[in-house]
């Protein structure tokens, strides 16, 4: 969290706070999820993937972008997920 310097310590809580960021970055750019074309999510562990799952098909709606999924450490151990977003600019 930007604001607190605090990770929470639950994958989905992580997600929806990954989710919020990516979310003001794109408002900020006059862009919205639905102007997302790629998006990577890194995970340590895998199974904690599919806990984020209903966070993300409502961030993305009826068309999500490519994705890919990698499992691998994140720079601190208590980070759990990790979401990289490419969008395209409306217009």
């Amino acid at each position: 969290d930007h604001a607190t310097g605090e990770i929470p310590d639950d994958v989905v809580d992580q997600c929806r706070l990954a989710l919020s960021h990516i979310g003001a970055a794109l408002d900020a750019a006059g862009a919205t999820f639905a102007d997302a074309v790629r998006v990577t999510y890194v995970l340590p562990d895998r199974d904690d993937f599919e806990p984020c799952w209903p966070l993300l098909r409502a961030a993305f709606g009826a068309h999500p972008p490519a994705a890919m999924m990698i499992v691998a450490g994140l720079a601190d151990p208590a980070m759990k997920i990790e979401i990289e977003l490419t969008a395209k600019r409306p217009g």
